[in-house]
């Protein structure tokens, strides 16, 4: 035991935080599901932000930890003009955490810059909500808009607002300095839910959502008959209201600084470091 302390007592303090760095991301957040069929799409993009840890295993692979925050959300005025007479929307914040594991194709103690890969595992949470016709913020799951948890529909089964997701991603880094690098990042996250948007299958009988739910989530379940001159009707049980066939995903993307907590540090690699090490004491 008095070996092994001592030989931590000299373990270098430079030997970590070389290989140490603090991330901060700047940019947007955004969702493709039933409500916006587009990959990416600035118009209903949102502020989002990322802070997180890297930790250089060599110059070429990383391991990473990430907070990350933003806002998704999606209108049917801005939709497909097929799909507009819906009339539907959303809002919801997204909070993840993540670990992920990165690869970079070029060792940064040798480049000013290299495109990078990642990949690894997330868990999120969302509450979607809409507005009403008076301005009130209305949160969607406990409506059942779709029957989810109603004893009349036994296969629609109500969706939990924290899950996992599947992120992915590439970017690019710069190096400015020994130990900060700027950069880009588009990380995509591949969901397990198709109800980011409250939105996935067929519209439910309206007395029965009603009676269950209230004439609110009647409201809010269809809202076509808000248009300007529109004469429709709430739908017929069974009405294609979404489509389940693909699940829902939401993206980051934006400006990237990482600092090393060492000057050695390059954000993406280190040098060999001849010194002899120092006690800590």
């Amino acid at each position: 035991m008095k070996k092994f302390l001592w030989a931590v007592l000299f373990i270098p303090v430079g030997s970590i935080a070389q290989q140490l760095h603090i991330t901060v991301r700047g940019g947007f957040s955004g969702y493709q599901g039933d409500l916006q069929s587009k990959q990416i799409a600035l118009n209903q993009s949102n502020f989002g932000f990322g802070l997180g840890l890297k930790y250089d295993l060599n110059p070429h692979w990383s391991v990473r930890t990430e907070f990350n925050s933003g806002k998704i959300e999606a209108d049917d005025k801005k939709n497909d003009p097929n799909l507009q007479l819906r009339n539907l929307s959303f809002q919801s914040k997204i909070v993840e955490g993540n670990l992920l594991l990165e690869y970079s194709l070029f060792n940064l103690s040798e480049r000013k810059f290299t495109p990078y890969a990642f990949a690894g595992l997330a868990v999120f949470h969302f509450d979607p909500y809409a507005y009403d016709t008076l301005g009130n913020k209305i949160f969607l799951k406990p409506l059942s808009t779709e029957g989810q948890g109603l004893p009349q529909y036994p296969n629609r089964k109500e969706y939990k607002l924290t899950q996992m997701a599947i992120p992915m991603g590439v970017g690019f880094r710069y190096k400015v300095a020994d130990n900060i690098t700027l950069g880009y990042e588009l990380g995509i996250r591949k969901t397990f839910t198709d109800y980011l948007d409250d939105l996935s299958t067929t519209y439910v009988d309206e007395l029965v959502l009603a009676q269950e739910r209230g004439l609110k989530a009647v409201e809010m379940a269809f809202r076509g008959g808000e248009l300007k001159n529109s004469t429709a009707s709430y739908p017929l049980d069974g009405e294609l209201r979404g489509g389940s066939q693909f699940k829902d995903w939401y993206y980051f993307h934006g400006i990237t600084l990482t600092v090393g907590l060492n000057s050695n540090s390059s954000g993406g690699g280190r040098k060999g470091d001849t010194r002899c090490p120092k006690p800590v004491l």
